[in-house]
């Protein structure tokens, strides 16, 4: 997780030293997002609701191995469409990973999904924040290819651990997963609620991955705009562990509703109001508010159906990456034909949007509970 983190957090940073290295425009730089979706959501799509038909520990070793020469091609690559073509690669190999990590992660702790499904992703935050800080040494070292090869090595450790390892006994069974029980499980209030929520969060996401970098360069005085992201990304651990902390407590619709309403106005603070220096204290502010939304979400919506968390973690994960792919390239064309401060500001109507979606879940999670309760038997002493 903390690998497909730096994998995904060293693409946004090293996107500034691209459009120099290639001398290609803003536009194309835009591609590299949905060039990384495209292999990436096939794959998901298609094991992660399989999972539990699949020998996991086999194709975690083929998809960390893939990923690895793909990170070498894309650290080789003598042009840009060579090194879109491998991003290609490295998005569907990652795809076995991430299509069965939740879903083995699920069965394994059942009774703590909320809790873990955020340090799992605190995981992530930690190698997320690394990439950026890996490209800025390898920049100093002489080439940013650098960093993909370090990265390529990573993985190929990576895949022998899963080779060698021994599958684990999980708690619970992964049920087979019909065409009718598909149409069912989209019609799941909590399903419907995570999968809107989630795609316009992580577009959001996407975005800031993509092009904070490339925004910062101009709002921020000379060496403080390569630590942006990374910043972003840091604040992204005491976040996720701080809602793994709160989740069970206040339950997870309930924290949402009130880290969004926070995150709003801290999201229009930085990017309508802050200059200088305050645009990094506001970035921190917004990494650390969004970072939790996610895995809270998949947590909320895997406890519904725990017996097709595979297929749950592979709609969740294919929106996600809809949006992560789609939002950046929308946004290249919008840098393209105005400026990046533009791009940014217009992330504000999605976060407002997410936090109707999750209010509205609140509301109907009230209204069912209160249905059940009414329609109970009682008993007469």
């Amino acid at each position: 997780m903390a690998l497909t983190g730096a994998m995904m957090q060293a693409r946004g940073a090293v996107l500034p030293t691209l459009e120099g290295f290639f001398v290609v425009p803003e536009w194309q730089l835009g591609l590299v997002a949905p060039a990384g979706t495209v292999g990436y959501l096939l794959v998901v799509v298609v094991f992660g609701t399989g999972a539990g038909h699949f020998d996991a520990r086999r194709l975690l070793a083929v998809g960390a191995f893939g990923a690895g020469v793909a990170l070498l091609a894309m650290g080789l690559a003598p042009s840009f469409l060579f090194f879109l073509g491998a991003i290609v690669v490295r998005g569907a190999m990652t795809g076995f990973l991430r299509g069965l990590d939740r879903p083995l992660l699920s069965h394994l702790y059942p009774s703590n999904r909320g809790r873990l499904f955020n340090l799992y992703d605190g995981t992530w935050a930690v190698g997320a924040a690394s990439g950026p800080l890996a490209v800025v040494v390898a920049l100093r070292l002489g080439s940013w290819r650098l960093v993909y090869a370090a990265l390529a090595v990573a993985l190929f450790v990576l895949a022998v651990l899963f080779w060698r390892l021994e599958s684990p006994t999980v708690e619970s069974k992964e049920q087979p997963l019909t065409r009718a029980r598909l149409g069912e499980l989209l019609r799941q209030p909590e399903v419907i609620a995570l999968l809107a929520a989630l795609f316009l969060v992580t577009g959001v996401e996407g975005g800031l991955f993509t092009w904070l970098p490339y925004y910062a360069n101009g709002e921020l005085p000379g060496g403080w705009a390569e630590v942006t992201l990374t910043a972003m990304l840091v604040a992204y651990v005491p976040g996720r562990f701080a809602y793994s902390a709160l989740t069970e407590r206040v339950g997870p619709l309930n924290l949402l509703i009130g880290v969004l309403g926070l995150l709003l106005p801290a999201f229009a603070f930085t990017f309508f109001v802050a200059d200088g220096l305050w645009v990094l204290a506001g970035v921190v502010a917004v990494g650390l508010l969004i970072s939790g939304v996610f895995p809270t979400m998949m947590a909320y919506a895997t406890d519904a159906v725990p017996e097709y968390s595979g297929p749950v973690n592979a709609l969740a994960t294919g929106t996600a990456s809809v949006a992560v792919g789609s939002v950046p390239a929308v946004m290249g064309v919008v840098v393209g034909g105005s400026d990046a401060a533009t791009a940014m500001r217009l992330l504000l109507a999605p976060l407002a949007a997410a936090l109707g979606v999750v209010v509205l879940a609140r509301i109907g999670e009230g209204r069912r509970a209160a249905a059940e309760a009414g329609g109970s038997p009682t008993v007469d002493d």
